[in-house]
């Protein structure tokens, strides 16, 4: 994906993760959430033919190397771009939670259990400061480690291969649980994506 960047439709309706994640909100995420970032990142780039062969991941992640009076819109928009995209990729209601395979493994030898495993990642988007995201991630060696990144920020996309993402920014739950984040997380690990997840951690 590059230049000009478009909305990716999802591959549901907003209605689909109900009752854990409610249309209203999906609808308002995507459709002009997600959408103003898409339009913002085109607008910054539209005098800028050099970098219309850049990803969405090398714009995201090497932002800095940007013409100065862009580079902290393509942080912010690209950076919102990627991460919403990987984040609606990889919801789906009625995925079972994995009990083997080659990421259930992993978690199981860093974390102890998954649900180990869901009590920290829960406390790490509990832990984000205002908004953000909170990450599981796998460096070359097929290591996990949970992280954290302020406002649209990206994990270092050259040591790290993003495997979950979780958007703590209020305008991803307020509608529904207006200041109960941790009510807001519990739903949404009812509707990740095992298959999707279990994918990006394969294919590091």
């Amino acid at each position: 994906m590059n230049y000009p960047f478009e909305l990716k439709p999802l591959d549901y309706s907003y209605e689909a993760l109900e009752p854990f994640v409610d249309a209203a909100t999906m609808a308002l995420h995507h459709s002009k959430h997600l959408n103003t970032y898409v339009t913002n990142l085109n607008n910054a780039l539209e005098g800028q033919p050099k970098f219309h062969s850049w990803t969405i991941e090398q714009l995201a992640s090497n932002w800095d190397q940007l013409p100065e009076n862009i580079a902290t819109i393509v942080r912010n928009n690209g950076g919102g771009v990627y991460n919403h995209n990987l984040f609606f990729n990889l919801l789906k209601k009625d995925v079972a939670e994995p009990t083997s395979g080659p990421l259930y493994d992993a978690i199981v030898a860093k974390f102890g259990s998954m649900q180990a495993f869901k009590e920290d990642f829960k406390a790490a988007g509990l832990g984000v400061f205002g908004s953000g995201w909170a990450w599981l991630v796998a460096d070359k060696n097929g290591d996990l480690l949970i992280i954290k990144t302020p406002n649209q920020d990206v994990p270092n996309l050259a040591e790290f291969t993003p495997v979950i993402n979780l958007d703590v920014w209020e305008h991803a739950y307020y509608l529904k649980h207006q200041n109960r984040r941790p009510e807001y997380i519990d739903s949404l690990l009812k509707v990740i994506d095992w298959q999707k997840a279990e994918a990006n951690y394969v294919n590091k």
